[in-house]
């Protein structure tokens, strides 16, 4: 079959240096600011993956021009409720739930219907979490129980809300915030900390944002239809896409790498912050700042005698996407570690939390579940001979990429399907992985 890999040996030990792809996060965030500045604005390093292009294609059907030019994406922005599109124009987000909830946002203020879908994935996930707060706007969303596909009517008469975000996510966040942007007057969001690209960005374009840390909560006051200019942005590494490589470093033998312009923003480091307390080497330098964010190097080498971890569940947020790789590293670890409060692992492109535990229970981990919490009993020990399978029904690019992962630091004969969900967030995934030296058929 075309659309797997086959994986027979661990990979040699390596030194390298390499740079993973742009951050899809941010590149999916500047693509939609860009559409409602005024003026050309100059997307560097964009994310060329299927949800960034998705969102190029988006703003283009609602009328703004997008140019990809020799290094950057030029895009045409039209202001503020400056949207031009006939009535019930489709949408397709694609695997993208960011872009899919953001731009529901975005749209608040339109009055012609907008008709949004994605795929199948996508279209399983729960948009109740947005639909909730953009009626409170006065926006007008008809779904089928609260998945795609939806119709979406904004309204001129939009209001300005006062709003408590309590899941955690950051794109309920930027939705609710890009809805008060096209909204008269000051909308009050109490929102529980998560990732803060969306508020990094308002604030370099120095709009009428504020922002007060309260313990467990971000304090968010913003002001509606505040027009601002066009800017440039060179997007940096996606954290994400380098914590494949960080994992796969730290469970070989005797590798050390350099992974290069990192964006290292705090809400990012969730995945950091737990390696380091099991043990693992993994150090930043070159720490710089760019227009609100924190960049650095990350510099890892292998490591051994992981310790377990009892994982604080106020790291989840900012470790989110990096969990199946985290959980690689808990079945190394001598002892169990305990991880707590995972419902939303479920929530994303696959059921994650139950496909994490059958996985390590695949390759011989003791694992318990209950609810939404694991332990894991580790085996620093482990080295895999048998054959394993990864069927194609899953399509989720993170366990794709995890897996491979696995196969290369921990022996057996793998058959991996899904290849080509990497085009999602990471197209040149394996070609990475070949230069490090990994032999993949």
């Amino acid at each position: 079959m075309k659309n797997q890999v086959k994986i027979e040996e661990i990979i040699p030990s390596f030194k390298k240096t390499i740079n993973v792809p742009s951050d899809k996060s941010i590149s999916i965030r500047c693509v939609l600011f860009s559409a409602i500045a005024n003026g050309k604005s100059k997307i560097f390093n964009l994310l060329e993956s299927e949800d960034v292009m998705n969102a190029v294609r988006a703003v283009r059907k609602l009328g703004v021009s997008c140019i990809k030019k020799k290094n950057y994406y030029e895009f045409s922005g039209v202001g503020i409720n400056g949207f031009k599109f006939k009535n019930n124009t489709f949408i397709n987000a694609g695997n993208s739930g960011t872009l899919a909830r953001c731009i529901m946002g975005l749209l608040s203020g339109t009055q012609n219907t907008i008709i949004l879908k994605g795929d199948k994935s996508l279209s399983k996930r729960d948009f109740k979490r947005v639909i909730e707060p953009l009626n409170c706007f006065g926006v007008v969303v008809n779904s089928n129980n609260g998945t795609l596909p939806l119709k979406l009517k904004g309204s001129e008469l939009i209001r300005p809300i006062k709003y408590i975000e309590k899941k955690g996510s950051a794109q309920v966040k930027t939705c609710i915030i890009l809805s008060a942007i096209n909204a008269p007057g000051s909308t009050k969001i109490k929102a529980k900390k998560s990732r803060n690209h969306t508020e990094l960005i308002l604030k370099y374009l120095n709009y009428p944002i504020k922002i007060r840390n309260v313990k467990k909560y971000d304090l968010i006051e913003i002001e509606g239809r505040k027009q601002f200019k066009s800017f440039n942005y060179k997007v940096p590494g996606d954290i994400s896409s380098a914590s494949f490589f960080i994992v796969l470093t730290l469970l070989s033998n005797k590798s050390e790498l350099l992974i290069k312009d990192i964006n290292i923003n705090l809400s990012r480091l969730g995945i950091l912050k737990i390696l380091n307390r099991m043990n693992a080497n993994i150090k930043i330098i070159n720490q710089r700042k760019y227009k609100g964010e924190m960049l650095g190097d990350l510099k890892i080498r292998s490591s051994e005698n992981f310790k377990p971890i009892n994982c604080p569940s106020y790291l989840n947020s900012s470790a989110i996407d990096e969990f199946l790789l985290i959980f690689l590293i808990a079945a190394k670890s001598k002892g169990v570690s305990r991880f707590k409060n995972l419902d939303e692992l479920n929530k994303k492109e696959s059921p994650r939390l139950n496909i994490a535990v059958n996985f390590l229970r695949m390759i011989g981990i003791k694992v318990i579940k209950k609810k939404h919490d694991i332990k894991i009993f580790g085996n620093p020990k482990l080295k895999l001979k048998k054959k394993y399978y990864i069927k194609n029904f899953i399509k989720d690019h993170r366990v794709f990429m995890m897996s491979v992962i696995a196969a290369l630091t921990l022996g057996g004969k793998w058959t991996i399907s899904d290849k080509d969900s990497v085009n999602t967030s990471f197209p040149n995934f394996l070609s990475i992985i070949k230069k490090l030296g990994g032999t993949i058929h």
